[in-house]
């Protein structure tokens, strides 16, 4: 694991260095991240040729994770996962759900990723308060990021190995030349980035020339084996209906978590992927998924492509399951307000949200299911994270219907959250089926109703003369 003393730090470039680095000696890295996040991850499968995959003790119980990292890692030679905040940062006092705590349970050496900007000989000292704050992590090794002179570097290396008694395994100078662009939400997104393969490239070629990888390798290589128990497979999904599953993916909607859609396939269902920037049409679906992303910043284009917003409105009248978090949720209102100009979505939710300046719900966030919906039962307790700088302006008319109670996090209104229209469920709030395997049988149980729904209008049509039949078009 690499971690930090703060976030900020420099872990995910020397995360994308050493998985570029590693993939080009012909060695297969599995990568993972810790804690609820997206962009990273994203960022990660482009360095390398395996997907990352998130890590959460929080959204995710042990025998998940474990399972996560078992089947991921079994078909890589090392696994190599990014720690989120500081190596002991997590939720309350406690600090729950810390890289520190997810380390212990995998039993991963920690190499700590220290900025060594305006200090030497301190760099040593924060190093051993972390090696006495837990003596049960296996704190193995340190990496000196933005070291400005060669000076310097000798400095911290003596200090740290001599005072520790941990290998320094590497030194990354400022690269002044490497900046990953940012906005409110962290990184953009490589789907977004103009150039992708120029930050990955000089991230590898300074890790290669700086950092001692035989030495991380074998690191890798001494952690003790891992053991996990498989999870009992579903069966009988294959005599039921088929159904196939719309995912809007493309650069407005990215944020999908991996296990999500496999958990969807896993109980049967056909994933088609959809554009809601450059399709102008919608497939043949039985439910869809609309996850998170940016629409904000997508705003115009959207509004633009008029007739998939109106295919997909007249879809969800006729009673399409449709399950969308935070980016969806926006695409799914009235309008997203923009620089002063108000552009239109989809217009199921009479809501015109805003872009804000400051993040409007950012973090762990628990909902209690406390009226009907298409997808959860009632009393169910639901956890997953927000992430978003958007929060809704105004609506029109009023009578929204929300199921959702908030027992942490902000929601849609601080207090509740779950739009429901119809077979129409969208929340603020991500979920992860790896922490919330309720999410996906809901989705498919919800698109199985809507494909007999209608092969039983099918059917009544084609019996029907053909004076009476309704209109069969989709």
């Amino acid at each position: 694991m690499l971690s930090g003393l703060r976030g900020s730090s420099g872990k995910t470039l020397i995360a994308l260095g050493l998985i570029g680095a590693w993939t080009a000696r012909g060695i297969r890295v599995a990568p993972f991240k810790k804690g609820p996040d997206y962009i990273d991850p994203a960022w990660h499968n482009r360095a390398g040729s395996m997907a990352c995959r998130n890590l959460d003790t929080y959204l995710m119980g042990d025998a998940e994770i474990l399972r996560t990292v078992g089947r991921h890692g079994a078909t890589a030679d090392l696994c190599l996962i990014e720690g989120n905040h500081g190596l002991f940062d997590g939720v309350g006092a406690e600090a729950t759900a810390s890289s520190a705590e997810l380390a212990k349970l995998l039993r991963v050496p920690v190499v700590l990723v220290v900025d060594c900007t305006k200090a030497t000989r301190t760099v040593a000292a924060m190093v051993l308060g972390c090696q006495h704050f837990d003596p049960e992590l296996n704190l193995a090794g340190v990496l000196l990021n933005r070291v400005a002179t060669p000076r310097q570097q000798r400095s911290v290396r003596t200090a740290v190995e001599e005072s520790c008694g941990v290998p320094v395994l590497g030194s990354i100078p400022r690269l002044t030349e490497l900046t990953f662009p940012e906005r409110h939400l962290g990184l953009l997104t490589p789907a977004e980035h103009p150039a992708v393969v120029e930050p990955v490239r000089i991230a590898r070629e300074a890790i290669e020339a700086n950092v001692d990888l035989k030495a991380l390798q074998a690191l890798a290589t001494s952690a003790p084996p891992l053991t996990w128990t498989e999870e009992a497979t579903p069966l009988g999904h294959e005599a039921l209906v088929p159904v196939r599953i719309g995912v809007v993916r493309d650069s407005a909607f990215t944020f999908y978590y991996p296990e999500n859609l496999e958990a969807l396939e896993g109980l049967g269902a056909t994933l088609v992927e959809v554009s809601a920037l450059t399709d102008t049409a919608l497939p043949d679906l039985d439910a869809l998924y609309i996850g998170g992303g940016y629409p904000e910043t997508h705003a115009a284009a959207l509004a633009a492509n008029v007739t998939l917003r109106t295919a997909l409105k007249r879809e969800i009248e006729a009673g399409l399951p449709v399950i969308a978090e935070c980016g969806g949720l926006i695409y799914l209102g009235d309008a997203i307000v923009m620089g002063g100009i108000a552009f239109p979505m989809v217009g199921i939710f009479p809501v015109t949200f805003e872009l804000g300046t400051r993040p409007q719900g950012h973090g762990y966030a628990v909902a209690e299911v406390s009226e009907p919906n298409p997808f959860f039962a009632p009393g169910m307790i639901l956890k997953g994270h927000e992430f978003r700088y958007s929060y809704a302006r105004d609506s029109r008319g009023g009578g929204l219907s929300l199921a959702f109670r908030m027992q942490r996090g902000t929601g849609f209104d601080s207090k509740r959250d779950g739009l429901v229209y119809k077979n129409v469920l969208a929340s603020f709030v991500h979920f992860h089926a790896a922490g919330t395997p309720q999410w996906a049988e809901g989705v498919v149980r919800q698109a199985r109703m809507h494909a007999t729904r209608r092969a039983a209008v099918i059917s009544i049509w084609d019996g029907a003369s053909p004076l009476a039949a309704p209109n069969p078009a989709r």
